[in-house]
């Protein structure tokens, strides 16, 4: 079967998998149930969230914490949960959340939780977690949005429809960064949201996992084998000069706002920004 996957267009492959009962953790369909818990290990609301953001170094930073003697992490249950992203327009009640807190086992005395990408632009998802998981802390990687944009496109290039406007109009949404803060930040108080700056975990990851780790509540002097081991992003072609204006244009308003919500972002690493601090 992942040969024929190989072979047919997307929207073939998917109708295939949906034939089959095969449904992926976002699509409509997924069986919500929680697997049940390892022998020996307890479930109950996440300890950490990752909500942000595709294509900044979500899945590398979150490796790097399930990697943590002090974390526990199921291969099996996938970095992301995508769970809360059922709910845009279904009610959520208490077996919702007790349904979500079973996605989570845990060995004794270790934390865990996920990470989705998504749930940053999901306005729905920060009500969601305040109810599920009140104390969870909240993990957040911004990344040069033109650069997240521009990987962002090239990695979903199979799955783009037919609508190529709406298409690029959702990545580029994607982009804008400190609207989705301040509404995660009117949900969740400040000290539990931790902003990392991917630039900044590529050019020191030992000091900022030290202090991801730390905001977690776990030993930071723990260090991953494959801290320095990141798959590197493939080089982009150079944007039309005049499609780069539009988007700093597009996006410098944003990027001076996220500059009052995180001081320590550093726009010396996003040079195209660099000028539109407030």
């Amino acid at each position: 079967m992942p040969r024929l996957y190989s072979v047919l267009p997307p929207e073939q492959a998917t109708d295939v998998r949906h034939r089959l009962g095969r449904y992926r953790q976002w699509e409509t369909g997924f069986d919500l149930a929680p697997p049940p818990p390892p022998p020996g290990e307890e479930t109950g609301p996440p300890d950490f969230v990752g909500v942000g953001v595709p294509m900044a170094g979500a899945r590398w930073w979150s490796e790097l914490i399930a990697d943590h003697p002090g974390v526990t992490q199921h291969e099996g249950l996938g970095m992301g949960r995508h769970y809360l992203s059922h709910f845009a327009t279904r009610s959520f009640d208490t077996g919702d959340a007790e349904r979500y807190h079973g996605w989570f086992p845990r060995r004794p005395r270790t934390i865990t939780g996920e990470w989705t990408p998504t749930y940053l632009g999901d306005p729905w998802v920060p009500p969601l977690l305040r109810n599920a998981a009140p104390n969870a802390r909240i993990l957040v990687v911004v990344r040069d949005p033109i650069a997240r944009l521009q990987l962002g496109l090239e990695e979903s290039i199979d799955r783009r429809t037919a609508n190529a406007g709406s298409h690029m109009a959702e990545s580029i949404d994607r982009s804008f960064y400190a609207g989705p803060l301040r509404k995660l930040l009117d949900h969740v108080p400040a000290d539990q949201v931790l902003v990392l700056q991917f630039e900044r975990c590529i050019a020191e990851p030992a000091k900022e996992l030290a202090t991801t780790y730390r905001f977690l509540g776990l030993d930071d002097d723990h260090r991953p084998a494959k801290l320095g081991r990141r798959r590197p992003s493939p080089d982009l072609p150079p944007l039309d000069a005049g499609a780069e204006q539009r988007l700093i244009d597009l996006y410098a308003a944003d990027v001076a706002d996220l500059t009052t919500l995180v001081p320590t972002l550093d726009l010396s690493l996003w040079p195209r920004f660099a000028g539109t601090a407030t």
